[in-house]
C-alpha cells in the first residue's frame, strides 16, 4: 500500500511538504506542488480517511437521508446532491430509508457513527426526534423536499400547498366540476400538503373531491387507484378530472383511463405535479405543475456547505410553474 513516505520519495519531497499538499495547507511553491501530485497520480495514492479525520476534526462525508431511489424524483435528487457535493470537495453518503421511520432512525445512528459533517434530509416522517440526536452533535442538517417540524433547521422546498391550489385552479378554469385526487405515498408530507391545497381551492369553488391515497409509489400501485375511482359508479358521477399528486400518479391514471375505454382528455383530464423527463414522453403528453427539482439539489448543497461555515445563503425564490400539454381540456 502506497505510503507518504513513498510520496515524498518519488518527488523528492520532504514528507512534511507532502502532507501540505495532500492536506492543502501552509506554503508549497507551485513548482514543488505540481510534483507531489504528479507523484500522488503516479502512485495512485488515496488518502486515508481516518488518518485525516483525526488530524482536521472533520470527515468531508456529507449523509444524504432520501426516501426512496426507484423513484425518478429522488433518484434525480440524489445526482444532483452528489456531483454538487464532490464539486465541493464533499463525498455523498447516500441512504435510503426505503419510505421507513425505522430505517431512518438506523440511518440516522449511523451518520452518527461516521461523524458526518452534514446532513441533508428528505423526511419519511413528521416525527422529527430522530434528528434531534444530530442537533445535539452539533451536525448541520438542512432539510430537502420538506421541513423537519420542531428543529431550527433550515430548509429548501417548493411551496407543496400552492402547488396543490394551481392544479385545481387550471382544472377549474377550463371547466371541470367532477374530481378526484389520487397519490401517494400517503404519509409523504409533500403529498399531503398538495393534497390540502387542491382541496383548499375546491372548496373555495363550492366543490369537493374524491381523495384516495396509497401506501405505494409506483406507477402500478397508482394506476389501480385510478381504476377504483374511475370504476365506479355511473358515467354521470364519474370524475371528469383527476389530480394525481405527483406525475407517477397521473401517467398511473392516464393508463388507467385507457384501460377502461376512457380517452384522455376528452372523457377524463389529468393533470400531474413534478414534471419529470416521463411526464413529457408519455403519449399523451402530461400536463403537470413543475417544481425546479435540480435548483432544489444545487440550493440544499449551496444551504448546507455555507452553514458548514457558519454562514446562510441567501437563495433564490423556486418557483412553481403550470406546464400545459396535451392531458387537460374542458369536460365533453
Amino acid at each position: 500500500m502506497t505510503s507518504i513516505r513513498d510520496i515524498a520519495k518519488q518527488a523528492g519531497a520532504s514528507v512534511m511538504t507532502v502532507s501540505r499538499v495532500i492536506n492543502n495547507s501552509g506554503y508549497v511553491s507551485a513548482a514543488m506542488r505540481a510534483r507531489v501530485k504528479r507523484a500522488v497520480a503516479a502512485l495512485a495514492f488515496t488518502p486515508n480517511a481516518n488518518a485525516r479525520r483525526m488530524r482536521s476534526g472533520s470527515s468531508q462525508m456529507v449523509g444524504v437521508v432520501l426516501p426512496a431511489l426507484d423513484v425518478p424524483f429522488f433518484g434525480i435528487l440524489a445526482q444532483v446532491i452528489e456531483q454538487e457535493l464532490f464539486r465541493c470537495g464533499l463525498q455523498a453518503l447516500i441512504c435510503c430509508t426505503n419510505e421507513s421511520a425505522d430505517q431512518e432512525a438506523r440511518y440516522v445512528s449511523m451518520l452518527l457513527s461516521q461523524q458526518v459533517d452534514g446532513v441533508l434530509v428528505a423526511s419519511v416522517q413528521e416525527d422529527s426526534t430522530p434528528y434531534q440526536r444530530l442537533v445535539d452533535a452539533k451536525i448541520t442538517i438542512v432539510a430537502v423536499d420538506r421541513a423537519l417540524p420542531g428543529l431550527a433547521v433550515q430548509s429548501v422546498a417548493s411551496d407543496h400547498l400552492a402547488g396543490g391550489r394551481m392544479m385545481a385552479e387550471h382544472l377549474l378554469s377550463v371547466g371541470h366540476r367532477h374530481f378526484a385526487v389520487i397519490g401517494a405515498p400517503q404519509h409523504s408530507p409533500p403529498v399531503q400538503a398538495r393534497v390540502q391545497g387542491a382541496t383548499q381551492r375546491l372548496a373555495e369553488a363550492g366543490l369537493t373531491a374524491q381523495v384516495v391515497l396509497g401506501p405505494t409509489h409506483d406507477f402500478d400501485a397508482c394506476r389501480e387507484l385510478a381504476v377504483a375511482v374511475l370504476r365506479q359508479g355511473s358515467v354521470a358521477n364519474r370524475p371528469t378530472a383527476v389530480i394525481g399528486t405527483t406525475d407517477i400518479a397521473a401517467i398511473g391514471a392516464i393508463h388507467a383511463a385507457i384501460g377502461l375505454g376512457l380517452s384522455v382528455p376528452d372523457d377524463v383530464s389529468v393533470i400531474g405535479f413534478d414534471d419529470l423527463p416521463e411526464a413529457r414522453y408519455v403519449l399523451p403528453a402530461l400536463t403537470t405543475v413543475a417544481q425546479p427539482l435540480r435548483q432544489i439539489g444545487l440550493q440544499a448543497v449551496t444551504q448546507l456547505v455555507a452553514l458548514m461555515a457558519g454562514q446562510v445563503a441567501e437563495l433564490a425564490a423556486l418557483p412553481l410553474k403550470l406546464m400545459l400539454r396535451d392531458t387537460t381540456a374542458p369536460p365533453r
